[in-house]
């Protein structure tokens, strides 16, 4: 990808497919020491089958794979028996630094032979030494341990009594007392909190060898990585390789889209003027003008060369016409936009669209007052179980509080994007439902003065997948499709949790900027670092249910 040094991870034409459908193809890459290497693009676009193949877990349909022996790889399922304890999987984690200690004094006390082959097993076994940091290794061992918030958990306690994001942190923490060469982290920082985020940034910016990762954590990117590979099909370009963090990436994806865009601007500004040369400019001898008897005779006498050089401009408009007809770039996709005009409810601004008093959910939920105004925008923040989903949940009716009321203004309309959606008829297909909801909007009367846009129109979804059943939908995909019915549906209030779960990076960019020009109010509960970062509008912060 890049001039530098000597790379410790290679992939030489890599393909792999799964039936009719290839994942990656022809694919090169080369990671050296020093790089820290994130992979992004669309859902399904190939980022764990990639770290599952430059780890050796899976095979390649063709090309190779050259890593070093000290690799390790973090998979979105935790390694370890049933019966394994922590104190055990510690213990695994440092056989290599005390194997590599144990080599090296016996390396050492062969040095008394003098011999120079002695002398060369003893660097080598000191070179390794250096590498896992071995003299560091049980403060390694604790440090990471309190980093990934595991030091209360006893020793003894089996990985069957652990919670699903205790196996899943004690699987990374056993990587990282490692230190392997190549470190291999697929979704690294799904069930860490901000403190395990920030130590995780900080150490894995720190390892001198080689990093390749996969992550939705936008902020996790731009701080540790140091170049991106986008593996997204739509492009043209196939992978594309960007020499910067997250933010260089958005920028360059910018400019990109700016590109295409004037691309796509000059090459139909060309076509038109091409099929007006072959149709008619191409063809008059003297546009607009009528023909003189001088004029007639000159004709007349070099007419035969005329209709030669008119023949030969029409033959070369016509090529240049195909060729571009058959060259031409896509129309660039719309982006994701809540754009629907407003009807009924509560649409003008500066008036509350929706009001909740006094609300009381046992265990889960105390607010005492909240006021979403008409265009508003309130981020809702806190730790897992703090009451976010609770919150949305009873502002969309779903939820009834055991005391207090949420009162909606003007008849305004409110959509919800929970987090797991589920569709009732798993055998409809995504354009069945999708159509059906806006035969209902227009028969309600929502859908005014125009109709909504097409599914294949708004971008949402691929087209291989409206029309499967929606019961084999990811949850990416069916959060997708929800999200499809709440842009045809305009809803006066927008309540979206955890929206950022589940879809692509640049689905959650598009979103994000959809959500700032929607025309209605929002409220959005998030654990996303990079959303909560770049936040426009107000905040609501709970703890045990409580605003703090």
């Amino acid at each position: 990808m890049a001039e530098g040094p000597t790379p410790l991870l290679s992939a030489r034409d890599l393909s792999k497919a799964y039936g009719a459908r290839a994942v990656l193809d022809g694919l090169w890459l080369d990671v050296a020491p020093g790089q820290r290497l994130g992979l992004v693009g669309e859902n399904g676009a190939g980022k764990s089958t990639l770290l599952s193949l430059l780890a050796g877990a899976t095979d390649p349909d063709a090309g190779a794979v050259s890593r070093p022996p000290e690799t390790g790889y973090l998979t979105q399922e935790p390694p370890f028996c049933e019966d394994t304890t922590l104190g055990a999987a510690v213990e695994e984690a440092l056989s290599e630094p005390r194997a590599a200690e144990r080599e090296l004094t016996a390396r050492a006390e062969a040095l008394e032979d003098g011999s120079a082959a002695s002398q060369r097993a003893y660097a080598e076994a000191l070179e390794r030494a250096e590498a896992l940091d071995v003299w560091e290794a049980d403060r390694r061992a604790g440090q990471v341990l309190s980093g990934l918030g595991l030091a209360q958990v006893e020793s003894d306690r089996p990985v069957s009594a652990m919670s699903g994001g205790q196996r899943r942190r004690l699987a990374l923490a056993a990587l990282l007392i490692r230190r392997p060469r190549a470190l291999l982290l697929d979704e690294p920082t799904n069930h860490l909190d901000d403190d395990a985020v920030a130590f995780l940034e900080e150490y894995v910016s720190k390892l001198p060898g080689v990093v390749v990762l996969a992550s939705h954590d936008r902020a996790f990117l731009d701080a540790v990585c140091t170049g991106l590979l986008d593996l997204d099909p739509s492009s043209d370009r196939g992978p594309t390789y960007y020499g910067g963090a997250y933010t260089y990436y958005l920028e360059e994806k910018r400019k990109a889209r700016q590109r295409w865009e004037q691309r796509f601007r000059d090459e139909q500004e060309e076509l038109r003027a091409l099929r007006v040369s072959v149709d008619v400019t191409a063809r008059q001898v003297a546009p607009g003008r009528p023909l003189g008897n001088n004029s007639k005779m000159l004709y007349d006498f070099k007419g035969a060369r005329v209709q030669k050089q008119l023949s030969r401009r029409v033959r070369n408009a016509q090529r240049r016409l195909d060729e571009l007809e058959g060259t031409q770039v896509r129309r660039p996709p719309k982006p994701l936009a809540f754009s629907g005009t407003l009807t009924g409810g509560a649409t003008a601004g500066g008036g509350p669209a929706l009001s909740a008093r006094g609300l009381e959910v046992p265990g889960r939920l105390s607010l005492d007052r909240l006021d979403l105004l008409s265009n508003g925008r309130l981020l809702v923040t806190g730790p897992n179980g703090a009451g976010k989903s609770t919150l949305l949940l009873v502002l969309a009716g779903k939820v009834a509080p055991a005391s207090g009321e949420v009162h909606v203004h003007g008849g305004a309309r409110v959509a919800l994007l929970e987090q797991d959606v589920e569709f009732p008829d798993p055998e409809r297909t995504p354009q069945e439902i999708y159509t059906a909801a806006v035969g209902r909007l227009a028969d309600q009367g929502v859908l005014k003065g125009a109709d909504a846009p097409s599914l294949d129109e708004l971008g949402l979804m691929a087209r291989r997948d409206v029309r499967r059943p929606v019961g084999e939908l990811s949850v990416g995909q069916r959060r997708r499709l929800a999200l499809a019915l709440m842009v045809a549906a305009a809803p006066h209030v927008l309540l979206l949790d955890e929206p950022t779960n589940h879809i692509s990076l640049a689905l959650s960019e598009e979103l994000e900027e959809a959500l700032k020009t929607a025309p209605g109010a929002v409220a959005v509960a998030s654990h996303d670092r990079w959303l909560r970062r770049t936040w426009e509008g107000d905040r609501l912060h709970l703890e045990n249910g409580e605003p703090r």
